[in-house]
C-alpha cells in the first residue's frame, strides 16, 4: 500500500513539475514557442511527418554512435560519444519547444476563457495524465505529440516573422 501511495505522489509531483517547466519555457522562449504553435495550428500533418522522420533518423544515428562507442577504446569512445550526446541534446531542445507549443495549443482550445498561464498549466497537467494512460497514451498519444512537437519546431525555424 505504501508503494502505491509513494508512486502516486511522485507521479503527481512530476506532473506539476512538468507543467511548471512548460510555463517557464513558454516565457523564456516566447518567440520560438509562438512559431511552433503557429506551425501546429496551420500544418499538423506536415509537422507530424517531419518530426517522425527527423526523430527516427537522428535517433538511430545517436543510438548507433553510442552502441559502437560502448565497445571501443577510450579515445574512440570519446570521439563517438560527444556527437551522439550533441544529437540527443538537440533532439531534447526541439522536443521541449515542441511540447510547450503543443501545451499552448491545447490550452487555447480547452480553456479559451482562462488566463494564458492557467491555460498552459492545466493543459500540461491534462496532457501528462492523458499520456500516462496505459497503452493508448504510451504508444499512440505520447509519440504523436512528440513527433508533432519536433516537426512543428523545425517548421517554426522556417517561418517568417509577422
Amino acid at each position: 500500500m505504501d508503494d502505491i501511495l509513494r508512486i502516486s505522489l511522485i507521479a503527481l509531483l512530476l506532473t506539476f513539475t512538468l507543467a511548471a517547466y512548460f510555463l517557464v519555457i513558454g516565457v523564456l522562449f516566447n518567440d520560438r514557442v509562438t512559431k511552433t504553435r503557429n506551425a501546429i495550428r496551420q500544418m499538423p500533418a506536415r509537422a507530424f511527418w517531419l518530426g517522425l522522420v527527423n526523430l527516427l533518423f537522428f535517433g538511430v544515428i545517436a543510438f548507433v554512435l553510442l552502441s559502437v562507442a560502448e565497445n571501443a577504446g577510450a579515445f574512440v569512445k570519446g570521439i563517438l560519444t560527444i556527437p551522439a550526446l550533441v544529437i540527443l541534446a538537440i533532439i531534447t531542445g526541439l522536443l521541449s519547444s515542441g511540447l510547450t507549443g503543443m501545451v499552448g495549443q491545447l490550452g487555447e482550445k480547452l480553456f479559451p476563457d482562462l488566463a494564458a498561464w492557467k491555460q498552459n498549466f492545466w493543459a500540461a497537467v491534462i496532457l501528462c495524465v492523458a499520456c500516462a494512460l496505459p497503452f493508448v497514451g504510451w504508444f499512440l498519444l505520447l509519440p504523436y505529440v512528440c513527433f508533432v512537437g519536433i516537426g512543428a519546431t523545425i517548421l517554426g525555424f522556417f517561418q517568417r516573422n509577422a
